[in-house]
C-alpha cells in the first residue's frame, strides 16, 4: 500500500468538552455475513484533501478515583523503556484523542449506541471481534460516507505524540501503530507522524462495487481479541527485537504484554482512564511529556 502524502502539522489548540452518553439500548445482532465476491477500493491510499490538517487537542489529565502506585517507573521499567528497539502505539484514545469508530458512527448518526459498545470492548467485558461486528452493524458506513468523514473530520492527535515519535526515531527506535481501528482512518495519522504503511497493523473496511458496506476483513489479526499480541509476536519473530514496548489505553493493548509479546506495557490515560487496565500496567502516564523527558 503506497504511503499517503506527508502533511504539515498545524498546532491549533482546541478545548475538548467531555460528555457521557447513556443508553440502555444494546441491540441484538448476528455476525456479519460477507458475500464471496468482494471489491477492493483505494480509499486507504487516497491523498488527503488540500484542507486536511491535523489538530493538536488540549487534553487535561483525568481525575482518578483510585490511587495508583505505578505512576513513577521502577528502575527496571525505565531501563526497558530507554533501551527499547521497537515501540508500538495504539491509535484511538492514545495517538489520537478520539475513538475513530465512535467518531465515524456519530458522523453517520449512531454515536451513542456505538460508544457504549466501544466502552465494553476497551474494558475487556466482551470479545473484541463481537464488539467490532456489533458496532459496525449499527450504522454500516458506505464508502462515500467514509470519504466524507475523512474530508470533514481530520485527525486530532494527542499533545506531544509527534515530538515523542520524532525522539524515538532519532534514537533509532522503530515505531509501529497497532490498532483495532481501520486503515482508511489510520493512514492519514501515520502520514502526519511519518510512519510508513508497512509499520501499521489495523483493520480494513470492505465495500461492494457500488460502495455499499460489506463488513471488515476478519483475516487481520487486530480484528479479534488477542490480535495485538499476535501482531507484536509477529514483529518480534520477523525482526528479532530484544526490547519491545506497547503503549495504549485499553484491554487489547494490555493483552500485548505476554510471553513472546511486549516486554513492557505503558498505559496512556491522557484521554481515557480505564482503571482496571491502568492498575495492571508497568507504568501509568497521563501525558506524553513524561515519556519524552525520560528519554533526555
Amino acid at each position: 500500500m503506497s504511503m499517503v502524502g506527508l502533511i504539515r502539522v498545524q498546532t491549533n489548540p482546541i478545548h475538548l468538552h467531555c460528555r457521557r452518553n447513556h443508553s440502555s439500548f444494546l441491540p441484538a445482532f448476528s455476525s456479519l455475513q460477507l458475500p464471496k465476491k468482494l471489491y477492493k477500493n483505494s480509499i486507504g491510499m487516497m491523498k488527503p484533501p488540500k484542507s486536511f490538517n491535523s489538530v493538536v487537542a488540549s487534553v487535561q489529565p483525568l481525575e482518578a478515583s483510585t490511587h495508583f502506585d505505578n505512576t513513577l517507573p521502577t528502575k527496571d521499567v525505565l531501563e526497558l523503556w530507554q533501551g527499547a528497539d521497537a515501540v508500538c502505539f495504539d491509535v484511538d484514545s492514545t495517538v489520537c484523542v478520539d475513538e475513530g469508530i465512535d467518531e465515524l458512527a456519530e458522523f453517520c448518526g449512531a454515536g451513542t449506541a456505538v460508544a457504549e459498545w466501544t466502552a465494553r470492548a476497551m474494558g475487556g467485558s466482551v470479545p473484541f471481534e463481537e464488539a467490532l461486528a456489533a458496532r459496525l452493524s449499527l450504522f454500516k458506513p458506505s464508502l462515500s460516507q467514509v470519504h466524507d468523514f475523512l474530508e470533514k473530520r481530520p485527525p486530532r492527535i494527542s499533545p506531544g505524540i509527534d515530538v515523542l515519535v520524532k525522539k524515538l526515531k532519532a534514537r533509532n527506535t522503530n515505531v509501529y501503530l497497532i490498532s483495532g481501528g481501520f486503515r482508511q482512518m489510520i493512514n492519514p495519522v501515520a502520514s502526519i507522524l511519518e510512519i510508513p504503511p508497512e509499520n501499521i497493523f489495523a483493520n480494513q473496511l470492505l465495500f461492494g462495487s457500488s460502495g455499499e458496506f460489506l463488513g471488515f476483513d476478519s483475516n487481520e489479526p487486530t480484528s479479534r481479541s488477542g490480535g495485538k499480541a499476535t501482531a507484536v509476536q509477529q514483529l518480534r519473530k520477523v525482526h528479532g527485537y530484544k526490547r519491545l514496548v506497547m503503549i495504549g489505553d485499553g484491554a487489547t493493548d494490555l493483552e500485548a504484554r505476554k510471553p513472546g509479546g511486549a516486554d513492557l506495557f505503558i498505559c496512556y490515560a491522557g484521554v481515557q482512564l480505564r482503571e482496571d487496565v491502568a492498575s495492571k500496567s508497568d507504568w501509568l502516564v497521563f501525558n506524553f511529556t513524561d515519556l519524552i523527558n525520560s528519554l533526555a
